[in-house]
C-alpha cells in the first residue's frame, strides 16, 4: 500500500485495540483505509475493530437513505464476522461516543476513512482535543489522495485533469484482499440490534421507499458488471438520452461507499482503455469526482457564496436587482420580474 494515502493527525506510544472509525467507506473490500487499519493490526499483534457512529440526523438525509445504509451496514456486518473484525455500531456525536468507546476499551490507535466535508473535520479536531492517542486518516474514496493529486484548490476540471493523468499509474493499481484477522478481541459485548438502531433515525419519513436498488457491496458489484458489459461501450452517447437507461447506476453505491471508484476503473478498463480523459466515463468517474473533493478540501467556504471567483461575486451583486424574464418550460408564458 502506497502510505502517501495516510495522513497522521497526532502519534502516540500505541498498546490497546486499533480502531477502523468507519464513516464515508461503508465496505470490506477495496477499502484503503481498513487495509491499513489491519496492516497496523497486524504489525503491533492487536485486535482490529470497526466502529461506526449513527446519527439519528445527518444533513438533509430522508429516512429511505439511512435505511439504505443501514442495510448495507448489515450485510457488511456478515462480511466482516466473517474476517474475525467485529463491526460495532455506536449512536450519536462522533466526537462524544468514539471518545467515551475509546477510553472504555483502551484502543490504541484510530484509523479513519477521509473526508473534506467541514461535519467530519469538526469531529476530527474535537476527538484529537479530547483523546491522546495514535490518530490517522486514510483516502480510502478516491484514486489519487486528495492532498497529493493537487495541493491547491484547483480552478477547474482542466486545471486538475492534467496533474492527474500524470499520477494515475502510480495509484490506479489492484487492491489487496483483506486476511482473516487473527488476533481475536476478547471484550466483545456489543450486538448490533438492527431493528432498534433502524427505529433510531428521526427523520422525515419518505412516501417513495427505494425499490429499483438494493444496498450492499455484492449488489453494487453486480451494477458494476452490468454496465461494463452492456452500457460502457455507449456511455457517451446515451447518457442524457431520457428514453435510454444509459448512466452507470452507480452512484448511490459510490456516495455511501459500498463501492471504490479504483475497483470501478480497475474493471472499466478491462472493456474499455482508458486511452483519453476528457469527455468519457472515466473523466466523470476519475476527475470530476476528485475534483469535488479538491474543492471541499481546499476551501473552507464550499457551501456559501463566499466560494465564487470574485469576478462572479462582483457580477451577482452588479446584476442582482435587474428586471428578469421568467419563461414558463410547459405553457411557453413570459412573466417579468417588477
Amino acid at each position: 500500500m502506497d502510505e502517501r494515502r495516510v495522513r497522521y493527525i497526532s502519534k502516540e506510544k500505541i498498546n490497546g485495540p486499533i480502531v477502523y472509525w468507519m464513516s464515508r467507506d461503508q465496505r470490506a473490500k477495496d477499502n484503503w483505509a481498513l487495509i491499513y487499519a489491519q496492516k497496523m493490526a497486524l504489525r503491533y499483534k492487536k485486535p482490529l475493530l470497526v466502529v461506526f457512529c449513527l446519527q439519528s440526523k445527518f444533513l438533509n438525509a430522508l429516512y429511505r437513505s439511512f435505511e439504505f445504509m443501514l442495510e448495507g451496514l448489515r450485510l457488511l456486518d456478515e462480511k466482516l464476522n466473517d474476517l474475525s473484525i467485529p463491526l460495532i455500531i455506536l449512536l450519536g456525536d462522533p466526537s462524544v461516543i468514539l471518545k467515551q468507546f475509546i477510553e472504555d476499551n483502551n484502543v490504541g490507535m484510530v484509523v479513519t476513512d477521509f473526508s473534506p466535508l467541514r461535519v467530519k473535520k469538526d469531529w476530527i479536531s474535537a476527538l484529537k482535543q479530547r483523546v491522546s492517542i495514535t490518530f490517522c486518516e486514510v483516502d480510502a474514496h478516491n484514486i489519487i489522495p486528495c492532498w497529493i493529486s493537487s495541493n491547491k484548490k484547483e480552478y477547474a476540471a482542466y486545471t486538475l485533469r492534467s496533474k492527474i493523468k500524470k499520477l494515475l499509474p502510480e495509484f490506479l493499481v489492484e487492491i489487496p484482499d483483506l486476511k482473516k484477522h487473527v488476533h481475536s478481541w476478547k471484550d466483545n459485548g456489543y450486538n448490533n440490534k438492527w431493528a432498534m438502531l433502524k427505529n433510531s433515525i428521526n427523520v422525515e419519513d419518505s412516501n417513495h421507499p427505494l425499490d429499483w436498488i438494493k444496498p450492499g457491496e455484492d449488489e453494487a458489484r453486480k451494477e458494476l458488471e452490468y454496465f461494463i458489459k452492456q452500457k460502457l461501450k455507449n456511455y457517451v452517447r446515451d447518457r442524457n438520452n431520457p428514453i435510454k437507461d444509459g448512466v452507470s447506476n452507480l452512484s448511490p453505491y459510490l456516495h455511501f461507499g459500498h463501492i471504490a471508484s479504483q475497483r470501478v476503473v480497475l474493471e472499466a478498463v478491462k472493456i474499455k482503455s482508458l486511452t483519453n480523459l476528457k469527455g468519457t466515463f472515466y473523466d466523470e468517474i476519475i476527475v470530476r469526482k476528485e475534483l469535488s473533493d479538491n474543492f471541499c478540501f481546499y476551501c473552507e467556504n464550499y457551501d456559501n457564496a463566499k466560494c465564487f471567483h470574485p469576478w462572479a461575486r462582483q457580477t451577482l451583486n452588479k446584476h442582482q436587482k435587474d428586471k428578469r424574464e421568467y419563461r414558463c418550460k410547459f405553457c411557453n408564458i413570459i412573466f417579468r420580474k417588477i
